[in-house]
């Protein structure tokens, strides 16, 4: 097991190409949705991920304040889907909280997260901060963690 922590351009061609893989894989290809999964926003972000026997099993992108939003976002959380129900999306969104938290000192982090995931997101601290709407089809809400504010 493998985590890793890396700029945009620090990855190599194949980490770069594996992290897109996955994303695709379950974004666009297993949940049917056709979207711009390449939104230029990949330049500018951290991408923590796990590497299982050299498999990604996990990504997260984190970007930073200023970017997508005024908060820090974390987004494009993804497990591969024969490392599910193991953990590691708890885990990998754990360790980019701590991240933003103990590196960037930020005590706001933005997500834009799937509605039926809200109960997993809540468990880590995120509040809901917007009603449900529609995002390519699929039902989102805005969640914020602020470090004042945690109360699980």
């Amino acid at each position: 097991m493998e985590w890793s922590i890396k700029t945009f351009d620090e990855l190599t061609n194949d980490e770069l190409y594996g992290l897109l893989k996955l994303r695709v894989d379950i974004f666009v290809v297993e949940q049917d949705c056709p979207y711009p999964e390449l939104d230029n926003y990949d330049q500018l972000a951290l991408h923590y991920f796990l590497k299982i026997n050299g498999e990604f099993a996990a990504n997260v992108r984190i970007l930073p304040s200023d970017s997508k939003y005024e908060e820090v976002s974390i987004g494009r959380v993804s497990v591969a889907e024969k490392f599910r129900h193991q953990g590691y999306a708890q885990q990998i969104m754990q360790k980019a909280i701590d991240y933003v938290l103990n590196e960037w000192n930020e005590k706001r982090i933005k997500i834009q997260g799937q509605e039926y995931l809200k109960k997993f997101y809540s468990g880590l601290g995120f509040k809901q901060v917007t009603d449900s709407y529609l995002e390519d089809g699929i039902p989102h809400i805005d969640m914020v963690w602020d470090k004042d504010n945690i109360t699980c």
